[in-house]
């Protein structure tokens, strides 16, 4: 902490090199570096404010620069043009050789020389180009690229921010608060322990796993889940059953032929992976009903997902194979209604005025059933009260016609959040997924006008191979996922995404950094200031005192902080109770001799680490038992679902 305080110190003499989020800059630097929250870096625009020897001083004492194309700055430190230009288009970036990167439009770049002790990042494919390179001088760096990085800060170079961290900057700020889709099929040979422990310290807070698989009880998969589950909660992550009705389990599917969803073509729908039943007969709707109690009472879960509970196809009716549903029980329904059976209308030309009443009835129905089956969780909450409920919704704000391809209609389902404890999660469909970062505060705008309960709405990015012409990666990587992430984590209560191992290796160290949203940090190294509305970590080492106190919550290189404006100073010692790990909203915290007192908020039971256990403790002033599960060498404390004071009084040691 103390090497980037220094820097911040020593940038903070020059006007305007001080980068704080509350500070507007030009873009793209201002989107580029606020997405991992990158702080002391000087951009372009503030060396061209700086004499060529000055500029080098400054990286020798501990600053970091990038420059951009032939300037005087560039050549003083070894970077010259020595040939006219080539075209660029195709780029290869040493980190991940195989990725293609591609620019959107071909651009002439000069063909540039580097000193020898430069790094050479990306450089153009068939050439070999220098494009973007590195310089470490001192306690400093400098980062060069050909040409600028675009207007939005991703067009060119994903790993403009990977580069600056080889050079040895330090995101500032990082948080623990992410939701991350996890399907064991594709991870069977991953030990969950090691796992779990890497999630945890990329900033996953939740792990939603894909339920299916363990349905119906088996020793080895049921032995496989309450490993996982146990490594999770042994890291302070909670984990939530993912289920993805009308899809029910493969064995479900296998031994119910005649509950079976149907296509307008007749067939029985298997679209893609999901084996889709009719849960519009009662039969099938009460074998899945209990399958799906006995699949919550069978594990120890903190919550569960219901996801997508709708119909196919993104093509709509003009694809009958793949259009739901079309099965006796929603046949005999419809026609008991309107008059005529539905299926009429895939067997000829179709009347638009009775297509019409038969896509609004299937949005109503996928609404219907939503609402049953959230109500038929709430009244298993009543023997798992700490269970949160989650329901994944595509979105149709930004896509109307996805109401009518699949029957998904958010408007319809946003009045649940006013009546049931729960959150939506909100899925960006697969045609917006080439639409950038910026979709996601729009699409939380839209969502505010029609609910006051924004605090329920929650936001799930798709981390996966794009369909659409995109640029310049076909998948989100480095600076593109980054701003991503960043934007939807401000705009939304919480941040999933589909799915964990989706994400590059050498993307998720950042990840903690896109979810901190600090409104302003700055200082000098005997004082920094910081606020944010919703708290996050500050990268610190050592004890420390916040707001003239010493601070218990100092853990994995980070002050942790609740929501507020603090001042933070180095502490004389570390409290005799530390704060290790709180998977819940901080609230407030504060040493007490012998122990700690803090407060927190969680939609499902909340997980605590400390430096020592506990011996006596409150609850809201009322004393309680502790309960700690305990793994080895190793303990969580458990505590109870909402908001509460705790305050307890800590044994003598481990």
């Amino acid at each position: 902490m103390r090497r980037l305080v220094e820097r911040w110190l020593l940038l903070s003499l020059l006007p305007g090199a001080l980068y704080a989020a509350s500070q507007p800059q030009p873009d793209p630097w201002a989107a580029i570096l606020s997405s991992v929250n990158l702080m002391g870096v000087l951009t372009p625009r503030d060396c061209e404010t700086l004499e060529p020897a000055r500029l080098a001083e400054r990286i020798e004492l501990g600053a970091f620069a990038i420059l951009t194309g032939d300037s005087a700055h560039a050549r003083s430190l070894g970077i010259r043009a020595v040939r006219p230009a080539v075209p660029v288009r195709n780029v290869v970036d040493l980190r991940q050789p195989a990725m293609s990167i591609i620019w959107e439009q071909e651009l002439p770049v000069p063909v540039f020389e580097v000193p020898d002790n430069a790094m050479v990042f990306a450089r153009e494919r068939r050439q070999g180009t220098p494009l973007m390179a590195g310089i470490k001088r001192g306690s400093g760096g400098l980062l060069w690229l050909a040409v600028a990085p675009g207007v939005a800060g991703f067009e060119r170079y994903p790993y403009l921010l990977h580069a600056l961290a080889d050079l040895g900057l330090r995101p500032a700020a990082a948080a623990r608060s992410l939701w991350a889709f996890f399907d064991s099929s594709y991870r069977l040979r991953a030990d969950p322990v090691y796992l779990a422990r890497r999630w945890r310290q990329n900033g996953v807070s939740a792990l939603h796993v894909a339920a299916w698989h363990y349905f119906e009880p088996d020793e080895q998969r049921d032995r496989y889940l309450n490993d996982l589950i146990h490594a999770c909660h042994r890291n302070a992550i909670h984990v939530y059953a993912w289920v993805e009705f009308p899809h029910v389990s493969e064995r479900f599917w296998q031994d119910h032929p005649a509950w079976r969803e149907k296509t307008a073509s007749g067939a029985d729908a298997h679209l893609d992976w999901r084996k889709l039943m009719n849960l519009r007969n009662p039969d099938c709707r009460d074998a899945a009903r209990q399958g799906l109690n006995d699949l919550l009472s069978r594990f120890d879960w903190d919550g569960i997902n219901l996801a997508e509970l709708y119909f196919e196809s993104l093509e709509g009716h003009a694809n009958p194979s793949r259009f739901t549903p079309m099965n006796d029980d929603v046949r005999r329904e419809f026609r008991e209604a309107q008059g005529f059976d539905p299926i009429e209308l895939f067997r000829g030309k179709a009347d638009a005025a009775k297509l019409r009443l038969f896509l609004d009835y299937r949005a109503q129905l996928a609404r219907q059933l939503q609402q049953e089956w959230v109500a038929e969780i709430q009244r298993m909450r009543q023997t798992l009260p700490h269970l949160d409920l989650v329901l994944t919704h595509v979105d149709n704000l930004l896509q109307p016609d996805t109401r009518d391809q699949i029957g998904a209609d958010a408007r319809a389902i946003l009045p649940l959040l006013e009546k049931r404890d729960m959150t939506l999660l909100v899925e960006d469909p697969a045609t917006a997924w080439n639409m950038g970062p910026m979709r996601y505060p729009e699409l939380a705008r839209r969502y505010a006008a029609l609910t006051k309960r924004m605090s329920k709405v929650a936001i799930d990015i798709n981390v996966v191979e794009r369909y659409q012409d995109v640029y310049p990666t076909k998948q989100q990587t480095g600076v593109e996922l980054f701003q991503e992430l960043r934007l939807a984590a401000a705009a939304f209560s919480r941040l999933a995404v589909y799915f964990e191992s989706s994400i590059l290796n050498l993307d998720w160290p950042f990840v903690p950094a896109t979810l901190a949203n600090p409104s302003s940090i700055a200082g000098t190294p005997q004082r920094m200031e910081a606020s944010s509305a919703t708290g996050f970590g500050l990268r610190w080492t050592g004890p420390a005192k916040v707001n003239g106190n010493p601070w218990p919550a100092v853990s994995d290189g980070f002050v942790w902080l609740p929501p507020g404006s603090h001042v933070i100073e180095p502490g004389a010692a570390e409290p005799e109770v530390r704060l290790l790990d709180l998977n819940a909203s901080l609230r407030s915290v504060a040493s007490r001799p012998g122990g700690i007192e803090f407060s927190y908020d969680c939609r499902t039971r909340a997980l605590a680490r400390f430096s020592k256990p506990p011996r006596k403790m409150w609850v809201d002033g009322e004393a309680a038992e502790p309960r700690i599960w305990q793994f080895e060498d190793e303990w969580v404390l458990v505590l109870p679902k909402g908001q509460h004071f705790v305050s307890f009084t800590a044994t003598s040691g481990l």
